[in-house]
């Protein structure tokens, strides 16, 4: 039976990759410390705030390949540090953020801001830095289902945005909504479509982000054009529900995704299913499974699913979106989808890491 020694130990580590960057963890020098002898094993690694969600995971992979390798020693134990590494600013944007996520779907009333909003709670629960862009300009329902209103503040020509407490600190979330008089309605063409994007992007001040998730007007049109001219997008998740009818046009909107060169980065079913809370009795009300198997024939992660339950449409109604995930009932399916969607970026980084930095001269 090998003896365990901290040369060992970097040699198990080092095919185990940073799931942000995608690169070996010694390699990124992420390996804060390692303590081994016969009688204990002790390690701590540095995780950036992008994966957050996945600390535990990582933690737990770590460890049972620590305990496969050194089986008699009878304490292994891994601790996961913080690990800085700031965003740099993207396109001529200058919008400091780590991952741009776009959240759309092919047609409206499938859920596509409530899954939008609480990807970003989600995200910001676990403890990345994140921020919510509300694009659907002609609809706007962000400001209603996280309970925010009123006109932003202008500080030295930058937009400061409404935050929204998600829990763990504070959310900032931007909207036409805020912008516009609530029932009136915005009549635009292209251009002033694109010019209110651009200056949501580019002059909110936004701070360093992990993750900048934008809510998608529904359907195929010219936001998504200006926003993959804008900045670079990690990639896009389409919402949809389980019917025919709203597959058909999903598939239209990853077709549209994948003609302006963003990433498909899932799909989430959303009202998959009822469970009655009187008999417990599941009623598939429109279908069953269809995201999943449209995904799967198109090549794309299944993020998840996400049941109609009377509490989601009760928390949105009242403004109380990060309720949520306080809600035992609802909170597994939409951490699974914040997990899985995460768990997506590092599979793509891990396969395509980029290349080192090289030395200036």
């Amino acid at each position: 039976m090998p003896s365990p020694s901290s040369q060992a130990i970097d040699a198990l580590l080092a095919d185990i990759p940073d799931p942000e960057s995608g690169r070996p963890l010694p390699a990124m020098g992420q390996v804060v410390s390692v303590s081994a002898d016969d009688a204990a094993i002790a390690v701590t690694v540095g995780l950036t705030t992008h994966s957050a969600i996945l600390w535990n995971a990582t933690r737990g992979r770590i460890e049972e390949r620590l305990r496969a390798a050194f089986p008699a020693v009878p304490s292994v134990s891994v601790t996961v540090v913080p690990h800085d590494r700031p965003p740099v600013k993207l396109g001529q944007l200058g919008v400091e953020a780590k991952s741009v996520i776009a959240v759309g779907s092919g047609k409206g009333g499938v859920g596509k801001s409530t899954i939008a909003t609480s990807i970003a709670i989600g995200l910001a629960r676990a403890g990345s830095r994140t921020g919510l862009l509300d694009a659907d300009v002609y609809g706007p329902s962000v400001p209603h289902l996280v309970g925010l209103s009123g006109r932003p503040h202008i500080d030295n020509g930058k937009i400061l945005p409404q935050m929204l407490d998600v829990g763990r600190g504070q959310m900032p979330v931007m909207s036409m909504g805020f912008l516009v008089p609530p029932g009136e309605a915005v009549i635009w063409r292209g251009p002033m479509l694109h010019g209110a994007i651009t200056q949501m992007l580019r002059d909110t001040l936004w701070g360093p982000l992990d993750y900048l998730v934008i809510d998608m007007p529904p359907g195929t049109g010219d936001v998504a054009l200006t926003l993959s001219q804008a900045l670079p997008l990690s990639g896009a998740v389409v919402v949809c529900t389980p019917q025919d009818v709203a597959l058909l046009d999903a598939t239209k909107a990853i077709a549209m995704f994948r003609k302006v060169n963003i990433p498909l980065l899932g799909m989430v079913e959303n009202m998959s299913f009822f469970v009655c809370p009187d008999t417990g009795k599941r009623y598939d009300i429109f279908g069953t499974g269809g995201a999943r198997r449209t995904a799967q024939e198109l090549e794309i992660p299944f993020l998840g699913e996400v049941p109609i339950q009377i509490p989601i449409r009760e928390h949105g109604d009242a403004g109380r979106t990060a309720a949520n995930y306080d809600d035992p009932a609802s909170r597994p399916y939409f951490e699974a989808i914040c997990e899985r969607l995460v768990g997506s970026l590092a599979a793509t980084s891990a396969a395509k890491p980029p290349m080192p930095s090289l030395p200036v001269l």
